[in-house]
């Protein structure tokens, strides 16, 4: 399928989809949570498009968890958007996409991130453009080599259907793509990342976005499942909120989604629900030696390959 024959229909599968990825997302939170609900805003943006925002705080199990679906269109592209592709600039476009970001109360239980999201970038006398992004990452506080390798074993086996060089390509690309270049560490754990995706046209682009999408929540719930009801006090909060601080500076100074929803005139709220409630930083602080907080740095903030070659 070439670029020009995309139209109407397409954008509205898409948009089908990911409206009933973010309800699913939703329905399985609440059941494994059982206290609290989302709260749903609905939001429309001046220039174009809206979205619904749904949030879920103070909950049993989830401290925050925000999941939001978003389909804005405009006469330009923002400066995020063209960075990398300068001959796209003054096109006008549409985006649609879930994003997610998971931050449980217990330290043991790692906070999670996935999104997927499609672009359209439009001008008269010329063929559409249009591409797929996404991905999903973990980043534990404490790290279990199982929960490690499950993470991975599902990541890959999103990509498995669709070529064996896939997994180690969007890996490789997520390991690069959350790193904290002030700090010289990765944020988490990885998984997947891409963008710019439509080689192969649009119904094998769409499949696999919707691929990365589906193995989300059978990635990251087993997770929750084994770590969710273990004992912690004051010192794995406090290293939890610590680690948190590496959360906020990525999404503040890197993340391009971020960039994206505030030069594109978004809605503020939806955009920074990404944020964690609480969160320290402490000046020049190092864990000590042959402790489960060093052993984070140590062992699981070192890109790797956690399939041991499988």
């Amino acid at each position: 399928m070439s670029e020009a024959t995309i139209g109407i229909e397409h954008v509205n599968q898409v948009r089908d989809y990911l409206l009933k990825l973010q309800d699913n997302i939703c329905q399985a939170f609440e059941r494994l949570d059982g206290d609290s609900r989302f709260r749903e805003d609905e939001w429309t943006r001046e220039e174009g498009g809206g979205g619904r925002s749904r949030v879920l705080e103070g909950g049993a199990v989830f401290e925050k968890a925000g999941i939001n679906f978003s389909h804005v269109h405009g006469s330009e592209l923002p400066p995020s958007a063209t960075a990398a592709r300068p001959e796209l600039a003054g096109r006008r476009f549409q985006a649609m996409g879930v994003s997610l970001v998971i931050h449980p109360h217990n330290p043991y239980v790692p906070t999670s991130h996935a999104n997927v999201r499609f672009f359209i970038a439009e001008k008269e006398g010329a063929e559409p453009v249009w591409w797929f992004g996404g991905g999903f990452d973990l980043t534990p506080y404490y790290g279990f080599e199982e929960d490690a390798i499950h993470w991975h074993r599902l990541s890959h086996e999103a990509c498995s259907a669709f070529g064996d060089a896939v997994y180690p390509r969007y890996k490789q690309w997520c390991d690069d793509y959350f790193y904290l270049k002030h700090r010289a560490e990765p944020r988490g754990i990885g998984g997947l990342f891409f963008d710019d995706l439509n080689e192969g046209g649009f119904e094998y682009c769409f499949a696999f976005m919707q691929s990365v999408g589906n193995h989300y929540l059978p990635a990251y719930l087993p997770i929750v499942e084994r770590r969710r009801d273990m004992a912690y006090g004051e010192r794995e909060r406090t290293f939890q909120l610590y680690r948190r601080g590496r959360y906020v500076e990525f999404n503040l100074v890197y993340d391009r989604g971020t960039l994206f929803g505030l030069q594109s005139g978004g809605r503020t709220e939806a955009i920074l629900m990404s944020l964690p409630p609480l969160v320290t930083w402490r000046y020049d602080w190092h864990p000590e030696p042959d402790t489960p907080e060093a052993e984070l740095y140590e062992v699981f903030l070192k890109p790797r390959d956690w399939l041991g070659g499988e």
